[in-house]
């Protein structure tokens, strides 16, 4: 028999120098243990197990081959046997007594930290609010290390393990050892003896003991949230522990199942790609380092060196608090993740484990044995090799298995050696630390890029021997099987219908629901169809998942707990696959979106949104967790509640669902307050879940902490570092809704505070991207106020020191709570900036406080004016003190993740605001739970009430937008001016074949001082006017308006000069026959004059003789060539309308009607077949069959469609560039075409009706009308410019003057240079007028009030001419025809300008304009002569160079005298004079003909200064508010986002009226979605509360539902009261009646009323 005996396990070897006894010399590398000391039996066998030599049978067979020490080493002549101390089965007493002294060693360390093994510490004990965890500590007892570094490490605090210790001061012990000594010794080393008497000290607790410790004594719920806590610090974790009694090795494997690493590689294609896994799952390679004997080199700092070597990721003997001594540290694994950021400078290309075994990997068989079989790579550090050393066999072993060994020798100086494939040695002796990492991160590459050997961590459970934590605990492990029977019931189920079949109350359903009861709310509607879908919930079937949860979590039992946290695992897990593909599926393709918004290709840009915007849908929809079983269970409840009826298939009755709910809250999970996807508080269930809450808690009063803040701006992280919580948190989406956590407070600091829990309320983030769309501001609003006013405080959490956002939601808020007088709130606000780098922010902000609590002031007084309400300060509603209740966070990462640990400051800026928040606690009474409940509905109530406030926006946020409109304008017209420049030059340079070929970036390069000069206004003007608080808002969306601008202007530019490049050539062969029968009249008349030299003797008779000549060539030349007519385009319009449509009668196209100011189109359209109505054979107009004229929405839509054909028309005959290509027949069949085209393309959309042949023709023939005189002048001048007969005829005079010369025998240049100058007679005159017309649009932007501003601006000027002229046709025209009307009286306004002002500012633009040109011809002509002078050149040459130093200003090129020989010009300077003699006659010419009709007469419209400023200011939205024909007054066509208008009109000028009565309505928009009135769309009936329901139209506007109303409309209506009434056959009278107050506004007043609002 053998002898039993009470003992602890300890290594038979001794201890190592790295490790070594108390009272031993130098500290290593590595940390501590612990746990009470429990009695334990142990046999020799067992004794035998842990101290003999490896068996054979236990360990791995060797690999033959020359060993390890015969390649290091020559000298070994033997292999001794490893040397064990005492024989198997016998421990000696000396063996026995380093036992004893070991337990008590740690029975002393658990006595000193005050823990006892057999009291577990628990999560629930150390979250709770205590009095030290208020505090901040540097310093702390021995007996508070523990609470002090849970504390810290709760907070993600990295300094957790460098915890200084109160002791006796060090400077009395000196002073007393001081006077121990005498005075009178001069000897040093007596000295020195007598002071080292009496010093020793007991050893400071080394800080890996610390940690060891609380490992050993925690709960298993504790332990997972340290072990995740200690991840987010970027420590090493532990992975193989031996308890310190019976050295029994534990896989604490639970204590990974909640830690994610997320990391980046590079493809092979060099594309990043995101990863993210949990880390028990993560497939990666695993590097082990092992220490055998003692060593002088830190093992740990080597590691660390290679992972960050700016963070101790694990702690070694050189870091702060580190002792000679530490009890539970050895033998203990420890693993960390090295996580690439997909940077060229990562040290690992791919994801790499760590592992480091602590202390003499000799003394620990077991974990080297497992390390080494999961190991890809190997590496030993050992003084040097002795085939004598007891650990030489197993260095051995290392070295002949197949995986790569890399032995770092601390005593040898060699560098990197490689002794073998796979088998490295390095020696560390007197080498720099950091050439020695690189050589070793450099080796460790190689052998892991050439090894495919990874580990999992899950797997090392299946080692046997070993205890796996998940399997010892009973609880743990029923836990996970019944969460695995659950999980098991989603294999091979498609992520996005498992909701849907699994959980079908809470989606379709309760979303139905929830609007249903918004609406009851909000429009009186029925509560019988709410009703109805509470029986569909309560109907549908409780499947087989929802059954094994209810079972599972009513057990009551601490599996239940395990049970909760093992399904979220494993939900997570089952989903994370399916999100991750679907995020980089989202990824791509928002990527692609981008490229196509650059390349402005809308087509494939709408179908890429559609595509991202299912994915958005399908990411939703794949989201599978706790939140959503518990969102059923609560619609069970529900369900059940309101048909008051238990479900037959539920286990239990349903009224006990709410008190397991409590029971999870109790228990410290989250519940969902409001629905984040229905945008609901489920009110019935949270109710009853509060009310089980207080029968369990008792009366318990609570303190509200709410949180809110943008899309991840961090508020979940700091909520989780502030109370050691676990809120989901990412860098996308995080949070839906709003959930609600408890929080308890400990009884001693419950006597400090009028609370006994702190609920704290986590939000979504407002503004999130990924739901434009779908989450409105509305909701967002909505929310904000719903957390501000459910809290006693609320932490307003700002990403950066712009509050500029969040200043938006809490001018809701603040406007909200005014209204909402029923709840009687009182709460309170902190404002926290995050990401502050500078830590002096808070001095420097002083003025940003000071302006951010004048900006929230100004807003509560505009809002308490309009609720009639005494606030007059933003603390009156909120409260909020700006010197003390603003915070400034540093950045949350010290350095770039994936590696950096968490900053310390900011840890520090988290127990500081905690301790603001308790301040403000103590100050506060809190609720009682009961009280909470009726907050909550009451708030929740109200809200649903007043929907209308959180549209609201205030008068200052209008004003500066108006003013920054302004500045838009003038931003875009100096971008606009400075194209117009360049695009003129090179519509010369092309015109003159210059150039061939226009580039993107030519003309970017041409705009870039310009637009460097637009951006520094820009930025000017929104970081120094007087709002600029409030313009921040807009600038980011301000810039993005201008470069799309820019990028439109030069796209547009660029097009415009290709279509003239284009047509250049194909007008070759015009240019070509006109120049051609110029240069022959030159040429015979030439020939004429030197014939009749000899025979002509007076002035007469030459005149005669050129008579004769000139009309025998000029018939000739109209002989063979034909006239160019004059045009009849509406004759052409409808002999090609007869054509296509023959049975159209002739008086109908000469009796149609102008579509453009028709009062309806229902005579214009048919019912379809498929509308559900049969009539034979033939089709009725809508008002004979349903006897009413078309809806109201189909006439809008109607009118739409109609107004942007017209537009697009507009732009295809401006690119049939007529003035220089004429007119063809074609151009009319092009533009019918299109209007067909369309035409069909809108009846194949989703109307009930198609149109008549009728309307077709009107639209083409109103279109064609509109377009008639632009297409005549067009034509004119293409006439003048190319027929014969004209341009011939006009030039008679100029070839008498050659004529002349010719005869009177001038030299060659003399004529030469005359030719010249006639040739530049008409590119001067049209280059005069284009620059004229330019510089006046210049000018009338300046000082023309009426197009000095914006389109706004522009629409009050119109209003008042309209208002001054009192027609009501003209006022149908601006209502029903806007955007020509803008453009009419655009045309006006330049028309009459040019008329008064022509003599003060036209004349002397045009003549300063002239003498500009005049210089530059002269100038080129100079410069031509002296650069044929010097290049000895001929006439040739200097014809090219004149040309183009004129290219830039004149259409002219060397083919203008193609035909005219000057072969025997030489005299360049006779030339040169002969210019500069004849060009002022030629400029006085043009300057004396040109008048106040010369613009328009001789310019393409185009080119018109009318047609520049209608451009600038009508680029811009045109759509009209459904009801009341108001112009949207964004500034980009086709913009993103709503529609919108400051002030809209009464919709009875659009023709809305009464349903079946002839009552015209009274109502003004902004009035009509606040009140309960509907109206009809589409056959059915919506609430104007709700106008965004009717689809369509309705949509996309956004109308304020405030009281913003402009007197002038009111006026209008009483003015032209009759007009209205006659126009639509009804009356205001009835429920339509006009006010007598309305009556009473006079045309002044309404006039006064366009300044002081518009």
């Amino acid at each position: 028999m053998f002898s039993y005996v009470v003992c602890k396990l300890t290594p038979a070897f001794p201890q190592t120098e790295e490790h070594p006894k108390k009272n031993t010399s130098p500290q290593p590398d590595e940390s501590p243990k612990t746990d009470e000391l429990p009695q334990i039996e142990v046999s020799p066998k067992n004794l035998q197990r842990h101290f003999l030599p490896d068996s054979p049978e236990n360990t791995e067979e060797c690999v033959t081959g020359k060993s390890l020490c015969e390649q290091l080493t020559d000298g070994f002549k033997s292999n001794d046997s490893i040397k064990n101390t005492g024989a198997a089965g016998v421990i000696s007493d000396q063996d026995l007594q380093q036992e004893k002294t070991e337990t008590e060693e740690i029975e002393h360390l658990f006595h000193r930290l005050d823990l006892h093994r057999s009291n577990k510490l628990r999560a629930a004990d150390v979250l709770q609010i205590t009095k030290h965890s208020l505090q901040t500590h540097e310093f702390c007892a021995e007996k508070e290390l523990i609470q002090t570094f849970v504390q810290k490490l709760l907070m993600m605090n990295y300094r957790a393990r460098y915890i200084n210790i109160n002791k006796a001061s060090d400077h009395d012990k000196m002073q007393q050892r001081d006077t121990d000594l005498s005075e009178d010794i001069s000897d040093i080393f007596e000295a020195v003896l007598l002071s080292d008497k009496g010093t020793s000290q007991s050893e400071q607790i080394h800080p890996m003991d610390v940690q060891m410790a609380v490992f050993h004594c925690a709960d298993g719920f504790l332990k997972q949230l340290l072990v995740t806590k200690l991840s987010q610090c970027q420590y090493a974790l532990p992975l193989l522990v031996p308890d310190p009694f019976t050295q029994q090795i534990e896989f604490p494997l639970w204590t990974f199942r909640q830690i994610n690493k997320s990391w980046k590689i590079r493809n092979t294609n060099n594309e990043t790609i995101s990863k993210t896994h949990s880390v028990y799952k993560a497939q990666t390679p695993m590097v082990s380092f092992f220490r055998f004997g003692s060593v002088s080199s830190s093992k740990s700092q080597l590691m660390n060196s290679l992972i960050n070597e700016k963070h101790n990721t694990f702690f070694h003997r050189n870091c702060p608090g580190s002792s000679r001594t530490r009890v539970l540290m050895d033998g203990v694994v420890e693993i960390a993740w090295f996580c690439p950021s997909g940077k060229h400078t990562d040290k690992f290309n791919d994801c790499v484990a760590f592992c480091n075994l602590h202390g003499d990997a000799g003394d620990h068989e077991k974990q080297l044995q497992i390390l080494t079989e999961i190991s890809s790579v190997n590496v030993v550090l050992l003084p040097q090799l002795d085939r004598n050393d007891r650990s030489a066999e197993k260095i051995q072993k290392l070295f002949r298995i197949k995986m790569p060994l890399i032995c770092l020798f601390t005593e040898e100086e060699s560098t990197l050696m490689k002794m073998k494939k796979g088998k490295f040695k390095i020696g560390l002796k007197n080498r720099n630390q950091s050439d020695v990492s690189e050589e070793l991160r450099r080796v460790i590459n190689d052998c892991l890029s050439e090894s495919s050997s990874t580990f999992r961590l899950e797997d090392v459970s299946k080692h046997s021997d070993i205890r796996v934590d998940e399997e010892v605990d009973e609880d743990c492990r029923r836990g996970r099987e019944a969460a695995q029977q659950m999980a098991s019931l989603l294999e091979n189920k498609d992520l996005a219908v498992i909701k849907e079949s699994f959980l079908p109350r809470h989606g379709k359903l309760w979303h139905q629901w929830s609007q249903k009861n918004k609406e009851l709310h909000r429009s009186q509607g029925e509560k019988t169809e709410m009703q109805k879908i509470r029986k569909e919930q309560h109907d549908c079937e409780i499947g087989e998942f929802m059954r094994r949860f209810n079972k599972t979590i009513n057990s009551h039992t601490e599996r239940e707990t395990f049970f909760l946290k093992w399904l979220r695992i494993l939900l997570d897990e089952h989903t994370s696959a399916d999100l991750s593909a679907l995020h980089q599926k989202y990824d791509k393709t928002w990527s692609a979106v981008l490229k196509l918004k650059e390349k402005h290709e809308p087509e494939k840009l709408t179908a890429k949104q559609a595509e991202l915007e299912k994915i958005s849908e399908d990411l939703q929809g794949a989201a599978f967790g706790l939140e959503h079983i518990m969102r059923e269970i609560g619609q069970i409840y529900e369900s059940c509640e309101s048909v008051k009826e238990n479900k037959k298939d539920l286990q239990f009755h349903f009224s006990s669902l709410p008190s397991l709910a409590a029971e999870m809250m109790i228990s410290g999970f989250p519940l969902e307050l409001m629905d984040g996807d229905a945008a609901h508080v489920p009110l019935i269930w949270i109710s009853a879940v509060l009310d089980e809450l207080n029968q369990k808690l008792g009366t318990q009063r609570v303190f509200v902490l709410s949180v809110l803040g943008l899309q991840s701006s961090g508020k979940s992280t700091m909520l989780n570092a502030m109370f050691g919580l676990q809120f989901a948190v990412s860098a996308g989406r995080c949070t839906r809704g709003a959930f609600m956590q408890l929080i308890r407070v400990s009884d001693e600091v419950k006597t400090q505070m009028n609370f006994d829990y702190i609920l704290v309320v986590d939000t979504e983030g407002l503004r999130a991207l990924e739901l434009t769309g779908r989450s409105t501001r509305q909701h967002d609003n909505e929310l904000a106020t719903f957390v501000v006013g459910l809290g006693n405080l609320t932490l307003i959490n700002i990403f950066g020191e712009n509050p500029s956002e969040m200043q938006d939601v809490l001018q809701i808020v603040v406007q909200a709570f005014m209204r909402m007088k029923k709840v009687r709130l009182n709460p309170s606000c902190v404002f926290v900036h995050q990401n502050v780098s500078d830590v002096t922010a808070g001095e420097k902000n002083m003025e940003g406080k000071r302006r951010l609590q004048q900006t929230l002031d100004e807003m509560t007084k505009l809002a308490a004016e309009d609720e009639v309400c005494d606030a007059e300060c933003f603390s009156d509603v909120i409260r909020f003190d700006v010197q003390n209740d603003v915070k400034y966070f540093a950045q949350l990462w010290e350095g770039s993740p994936p590696m950096a640990p968490p900053n310390p400051n900011y840890c520090e800026n988290i127990q500081e605001l905690k301790e603001t928040i308790i301040f403000h606690a103590t100050k506060s009474q809190g609720m009682m739970l009961t009280h909470l409940k009726d907050r909550i509905k009451d708030l929740w109530e109200a809200l649903l009430n007043e929907q209308f406030v959180f549209s609201f926006r205030n008068s200052l946020e209008i004003s500066a937008y108006r003013k920054l409109e302004t500045e838009y304008s003038k931003w875009s017209w100096s971008l606009r001016s400075a194209m117009m420049e360049t695009e003129n030059k090179l519509h010369n340079k092309i015109e003159s074949e210059v150039i061939h070929e226009v580039d993107e970036i030519d003309l970017q390069r041409e705009l870039k001082k310009t637009s460097e000069e637009v951006k520094k206004s820009m930025s000017d003007f929104f970081e120094k006017d007087t709002d600029a608080d409030i313009l921040i808002q807009w600038k980011t969306s301000f810039e993005i308006k201008i470069k799309e601008l820019q990028e439109n202007i030069v796209r547009e530019t660029k097009r415009k000069l290709n279509e003239i490049l284009q047509q250049r050539d194909l007008k070759k062969e015009i240019d070509a026959q006109r120049t051609n029968h110029e240069n022959t009249l030159y040429e015979k008349s030439k020939e004429l004059a030197l014939k009749l030299k000899d025979e002509a003797n007076d002035e007469e008779t030459l005149k005669k003789e050129f008579d004769v000549f000139w009309e025998q060539s000029v018939k000739k030349i109209f002989t063979d060539t034909s006239a160019i007519k004059n045009i009849d385009i509406m004759r052409d319009v409808r002999e090609i309308l007869s054509d296509a449509h023959g049975s159209v009668s002739v008086d109908h196209l000469r009796e149609s009607r102008d579509i453009f100011s028709v009062s309806s189109y229902s005579d214009y359209v048919q019912l379809k077949k498929s509308s559900g109505f049969s009539i034979k054979n033939v089709y009725k107009s809508a008002k004979e069959k349903l006897g009413f004229v078309l809806s109201q929405e189909d006439q809008t839509q109607i009118r739409s469609f109609v107004t942007d054909v017209a537009q697009q028309t507009d732009k295809m005959i401006k690119s049939f560039n007529i003035s220089k290509m004429g007119y063809n027949k074609s151009c009319i069949q092009q533009l019918t075409g299109y209007i067909k085209a369309r035409e069909t393309e809108y009846q194949e959309g989703p109307v009930k009706y198609v149109f008549k042949n009728e309307f077709f023709m009107d639209l083409v023939l109103s279109i064609c009308k509109r377009a008639n005189k632009m297409i005549t002048d067009q034509h004119r001048l293409f006439r003048e410019a190319n027929d014969p007969k004209i341009y011939v005829e006009k030039k008679r005079e100029e070839y008498y003057s050659i004529f002349q010369k010719y005869f009177h025998e001038a030299t060659s240049a003399a004529i030469f240079g005359e030719i010249i100058c006639q040739k530049l007679k008409e590119p001067i005159e049209q280059s005069v007028y284009k620059k004229t017309a330019r510089d006046l649009a210049d000018e009338m932007r300046s000082n023309c009030e009426s197009l000095n501003g914006n389109r706004s601006k522009l629409e009050k000027h119109i209003l008042k001419t309209l208002a001054g002229k009192g027609d009501f046709e003209k006022y149908m025209k601006y209502i029903t025809t806007p955007r020509d009307h803008f453009k009419g009286f655009i045309r006006d306004e330049v028309s009459q300008y040019i008329t008064e002002k022509f003599s003060v500012s036209v004349l002397p633009k045009m003549k300063d304009n002239i003498e500009l040109l005049q210089k530059k011809i002269k100038e080129a002509a100079h410069g031509s002569t002296e650069h044929v002078q010097e290049n000895r050149g001929d006439v040739g040459l200097w014809l090219k160079s004149f040309t183009q130093k004129l290219s830039d200003v004149l259409i002219f090129s060397e083919k203008d005298l193609s035909g005219v020989k000057h072969d025997d010009v030489d005299d360049f300077n006779l030339l040169e004079d002969v210019i500069k003699k004849e060009l002022p006659v030629i400029m006085s010419d043009i300057r004396n003909r040109f008048n106040s009709k010369s613009l328009e007469k001789k310019l393409d419209p185009k080119f018109r200064p009318d047609e520049l400023l209608s451009d600038h200011l009508c680029q811009c939205c045109w759509v009209q508010c459904p009801f009341c024909k108001a112009i949207c007054t964004n500034t980009i066509e086709n913009h993103d986002g709503d529609h919108s208008v400051p002030f809209h009109r009464v919709d009875g000028i659009n023709g809305w009226h009464k349903t079946l009565t002839l009552d015209l309505c009274a109502n003004i928009c902004t009035n009509l979605v606040i009140s309960d009135q509907t109206f009809l769309a589409s056959g059915k009936s919506f609430p104007y509360k709700s106008y965004r329901t009717a689809g369509g139209i309705y949509a996309n506007w956004s109308i304020t539902p405030d009281h913003s109303e402009l007197p002038y409309w009111k006026w209008f209506v009483c003015r032209f009261q009759d007009d209205l009434e006659m126009k639509y056959e009804k009356t205001f009278e009835g429920q339509g009646e006009i006010l007598n107050e309305w009556k009473k506004i006079t045309k002044q007043d309404a006039i006064d009323s366009l300044d002081k609002y518009m």
